[in-house]
């Protein structure tokens, strides 16, 4: 089934799905049961990269973290995620974040 007239995922989409996830929990010094969200979404909004990479987290303290990669999770980097100083500035709001998520 293709992702609003998107590719399917490859064969590899699954291990960079987790890739991200590990080096999220790295990055961010997150605990081992600490959940992790990592999803690509298609984006229709002009300007806006067909696919992209959405991350969310919660840390100890059950805030919820997020932000976005405008890449595949194929073509993600572990240089391409933020700065473990800006976890406060990725805190989500309260009943606000990304309409996937």
């Amino acid at each position: 089934m293709a992702l609003f007239g998107a590719a399917r995922p490859g064969a590899g989409h699954a291990e960079a799905l987790e890739r991200v996830r590990e080096w999220t929990r790295a990055r961010f010094c997150l605990a081992p049961e600490a959940p992790i969200m990592v999803a690509q979404v298609a984006c229709a909004l002009p300007g806006c990269p067909p696919l992209e990479t959405v991350v969310v987290f919660w840390d100890a303290d059950a805030r919820r973290h997020q932000f976005k990669l405008f890449k595949t999770p194929e073509q993600v980097d572990e240089d391409d995620l933020p700065y473990a100083w800006l976890k406060k500035s990725l805190e989500a709001p309260e009943g606000g974040g990304f309409d996937c998520c």
